[in-house]
């Protein structure tokens, strides 16, 4: 073939730019990859607090802890849920899912949700990621899920330590009772999480995304002790996500589906606000 009549056959034919493509979740996929290895040390937090305290229960049985129970106000034993120690179901509840394990869970939860949006627009991350055609919606629901992914991972966690360990230990607790009290778990922590997540898409501030779901965690457990204690201020439960997770006593009566059901609407309902939110809201300017 002559030079003219290469040139004109490549003239003739045409080409095509390979068109670029992004990957799919690209808010929940960076989010996730970024944050392994503080998602790992907060497992190996809750791992190391539930291999000290649950091995201790065989050894809490004698009449010396409940003698000690008996000393402390009728109203403090009931708030914390000492009431109920002899119990495998009462002793986890009460050491972990109540108190450590809630303190755990609501921290990293109020973290991850401040730091998704308010964190990464004081940063200047999310100015970036928008510049990139990432819709503000697509921005807060891939967020909200990273968030979600990393609680229901954590949860995991406990499930299948739990459920390990109860045997081993003595705690006799059903594997669908640990379920349902797991997900309770994980609900109260995806509510504070999701509380701070909307909080900073309406501020941009990751301060007052760190205070509105300090609040909730905070609020929440103190109306469920008052009104544990106050017979006129029971109402108060009512307010409390805290109850709406733990009011049943899930770990030995199982799954309560209407405070499931409470955690997991509100949750999803705040995101929704969140979502709303960075839309209407200036970030660029």
């Amino acid at each position: 073939m002559s030079t003219a009549n290469m040139s004109t056959a490549n003239m003739s034919t045409p080409t095509h730019a390979v068109p670029h493509r992004t990957s799919a979740l690209p808010i929940l996929r960076r989010t996730l990859l970024d944050g392994w290895r503080g998602l790992v040390g907060w497992a190996l937090g809750i791992i190391a607090v539930l291999a000290l305290y649950l091995p201790l229960y065989p050894t809490l049985q004698g009449p010396e802890i409940t003698e000690l129970i008996d000393q402390l106000p009728a109203e403090l034993v009931q708030t914390l849920g000492y009431d109920d120690m002899a119990s495998g179901a009462g002793y986890a509840q009460a050491s972990f899912f109540g108190l450590l394990g809630f303190v755990l869970i609501t921290i990293a939860s109020i973290g991850w949700g401040a730091a998704a949006i308010a964190g990464q627009e004081e940063t200047g991350r999310l100015e970036l990621t928008l510049a990139h055609a990432v819709g503000r919606v697509q921005v807060a629901l891939e967020s909200a899920a990273a968030l979600i992914v990393k609680l229901l991972l954590l949860g995991g966690v406990v499930f299948g330590l739990l459920t390990v360990m109860s045997p081993a230990f003595e705690l006799d607790l059903e594997p669908a009772n640990i379920l349902a009290t797991t997900l309770a778990w994980v609900g109260l922590g995806a509510l504070a999480g999701t509380t701070a997540l909307a909080a900073g898409a309406l501020t941009g501030r990751r301060v007052w995304a760190l205070g509105a779901g300090a609040a909730v965690a905070v609020l929440g457990h103190a109306f469920d002790a008052v009104g544990k204690m106050n017979d006129g201020l029971e109402w108060l439960r009512n307010l409390s996500p805290f109850a709406w997770a733990y009011g049943s006593e899930p770990l030995a009566n199982g799954v309560d589906w209407g405070g499931l059901g409470l955690l997991w609407g509100v949750s999803a309902l705040l995101v929704a606000v969140a979502a709303w939110a960075l839309s209407r809201r200036d970030v660029l300017g």
